[in-house]
């Protein structure tokens, strides 16, 4: 899967699923507790270093690469109770090396596609429109840091930490998935359940987005903000009654949530027929078409 890097939050989805393929999520089954349990966990770890590492990249030497590696991933899974929720998490220490969202996906007969999401933030933005053209002025600026000496800490002329995250899948070099998930923090927590969806546990691209999702909130923040309470859970309302005891059981605080699940726009593409697939999100407006 591609993604874009810092100064956005899309390298976070990879960090999720390097930290789950340890794990035999297959064989979890998709509404089991162990399989929540284990995603909200490598969710707080890939947020932990989202909120201290995600900044803009001409102002910090953030090593992505490490970031998303198998190694060093691998290495944050260990961390992992499979028995209780942590409370807290630190972020990691790699080598350093030298709601208001729309989101589209197009694909044309000569194979090419683009995957396009765009925010102005907080609802309209930041109020302000210029004279005679239109449009409305993003605030982004909102998600810098303002305590010295962080990756994010606001500076002259720098980027902001921001959520929008159109994201790509190749499979054997080729295109093989563009598709996104509107809504800001929710944006890599989707993603990765859309790839084990497909991946894991064999929904096809349509499946794969009605599927019930699971949304962690309350992790540390790159604007400063620092999870002390393990944050909470929110599940849609496809997952049993079962699986919301057994993780009650391991220390996670559920909380019912209406309408922050993300809405999520797909195209798949079989090189072998060069036949297009379209999904689209039954949570929000939108539609797939051909043409």
């Amino acid at each position: 899967m591609w993604e874009l890097p810092p100064n956005g939050q899309g390298i976070a989805a990879l960090q999720i699923l390097k930290t789950m393929e340890p794990f035999d999520v297959a064989a979890m089954g998709f509404n089991s507790p162990e399989y929540v349990h284990l995603f909200v966990e490598a969710k707080k770890l890939a947020f932990a270093d989202r909120a201290k590492f995600y900044a803009d990249m001409a102002f910090n030497n953030v090593p992505v690469t490490e970031l998303i590696s198998q190694h060093y991933n691998y290495e944050r899974a260990k961390l992992i109770d499979t028995n209780k929720a942590a409370k807290s998490v630190d972020a990691g220490n790699p080598a350093l090396q030298h709601g208001d969202t729309v989101y589209l996906t197009t694909a044309d007969k000569d194979g090419n596609m683009v995957s396009l999401i765009q925010s102005n933030y907080r609802g309209m933005g930041s109020g302000m429109t210029p004279a005679d053209l239109g449009f409305v002025l993003q605030d982004r600026g909102q998600m810098f840091d303002l305590t010295e000496g962080r990756f994010n800490t606001y500076a002259p002329g720098k980027r902001p930490f921001q959520t929008i995250i159109p994201a790509f899948v190749t499979k054997a070099g080729k295109p093989w998935l563009s598709f996104g998930v509107m809504g800001g923090a929710t944006q890599p927590q989707m993603h990765a359940q859309i790839l084990m969806n497909l991946i894991d546990f064999k929904m096809n691209l349509q499946e794969a987005g009605d599927a019930p999702r699971i949304l962690h909130s309350g992790s540390t923040e790159p604007t400063g903000e620092v999870m002390t309470d393990g944050g909470y859970v929110s599940l849609e309302s496809g997952f049993p009654v079962e699986t919301r005891r057994e993780l009650i059981k391991k220390g996670h605080i559920l909380r019912d949530a209406l309408g922050d699940f993300g809405g999520y726009q797909a195209i798949g593409f079989n090189a072998e027929t060069g036949v297009y697939r379209g999904a689209s999100e039954s949570r929000k407006d939108g539609h797939a078409a051909g043409y």
